[in-house]
């Protein structure tokens, strides 16, 4: 029996090339669990390994794609029995380890999380690791002290992936989300998520002369990075956080210790790739419990795997809005 994988090979000294592949499952690389994939997800990092020059990818021929869900068909681990519902996100998968950009996968059941109850695969995908990132950034924030009342919570690059998903939960959980976008033509999407305020990116994209601003944001989930961070970390109030999850702006981080002296700020980092299993199992179960299904349906936009190469493409210009979602088998 063969399947359809979107397979990256090298196709000169700096050059590779995406085409569609019949394999076998003996092609598949080493592991205990085999998975018949429902759907997976287009990330910034996916972008990123689909490029000639990427750094996550070493060796080809490669499968990209960092997160999936679907069946289990085939386990030689206790845990998992054919026909449990399972998600991957992270662990490098679709970097170092064939991914979700295809019918199947082999993978670590260590790395799989059960799929909770109350989400079907396809919008566990709408969640994927971008969903993840947003949860735990929201839990950390929580940790450390964040509550409704405290003010507005600033979320940036907030029409991204990212960014929607926090959005949506901390409109859901009672909090005034304050959405930076660049894009105006996404003011009623996000909106609709649950913003109480749209930020103009280009009020808060550039730093400030000053170490120190106008204390306005009592926390903030930031996928953005580089100069717009600086810009936030100088704004926000006595003892707030920022969650960094992201740096579609870039890695740079040009600030002082200022905010961070002064006004007591907490810039806590967010992984998603190493965390432990209880740590997801937590972070899926928030996505349950705290994530509107309704608003979450809204942010998908479907595709198939014939159109990831020009997703891969657009992710990375900052052209998607919300979640792609991918039916690996349409």
């Amino acid at each position: 029996m063969t399947f359809n994988a979107l397979v990256i090979e090298k196709t000169g000294e700096s050059e590779v090339a995406a085409s569609m592949e019949s394999l076998t499952v003996d092609q598949l690389p080493a592991g205990n669990v085999t998975v018949a994939i429902d759907y997976t997800t287009v990330n910034f990092k996916d972008g990123l390994c689909m490029q000639s020059r990427s750094p996550l990818v070493r060796n080809y021929p490669h499968v990209a794609g960092i997160d999936f869900a679907g069946t289990v068909e085939a386990s030689d681990d206790s845990r998992y029995k054919p026909g449990d519902k399972v998600i991957l996100t992270g662990w490098n998968v679709g970097e170092s380890h064939w991914g979700g950009f295809s019918q199947k996968a082999r993978v670590d059941a260590d790395w799989l999380v059960p799929l909770p109850d109350g989400l079907t695969t396809r919008q566990a995908m709408a969640v994927g690791t971008a969903g993840v990132a947003a949860i735990l950034a929201v839990i950390a924030l929580e940790k450390h002290g964040l509550k409704p009342d405290h003010g507005e919570v600033l979320v940036t690059g907030a029409a991204g992936g990212v960014g929607s998903i926090a959005t949506a939960v901390l409109g859901n959980l009672g909090y005034q989300v304050a959405a930076v976008t660049g894009r105006p033509e996404a003011a009623d999407y996000l909106t609709s998520l649950g913003a109480t305020r749209i930020v103009p990116r280009s009020e808060i994209d550039t730093v400030s002369k000053r170490p120190m601003e106008s204390a306005t944001w009592a926390g903030c989930v930031d996928a953005v990075g580089g100069e717009m961070l600086a810009r936030v970390l100088g704004q926000m109030k006595y003892g707030g956080s920022v969650a960094a999850v992201g740096l579609a702006g870039g890695s740079s981080l040009p600030t002082t210790v200022i905010p961070f002296l002064l006004r007591g700020v907490n810039l806590l980092g967010i992984d998603s790739v190493l965390q432990p299993f209880p740590n997801r199992l937590e972070a899926w179960q928030r996505i349950a419990a705290d994530l509107p299904l309704a608003k979450l349906d809204a942010m998908i936009q479907p595709a198939t795997l014939a159109d990831v190469p020009r997703l891969t493409t657009d992710i990375l210009q900052g052209k998607i809005k919300g979640r792609v979602v991918v039916d690996v088998n349409s």
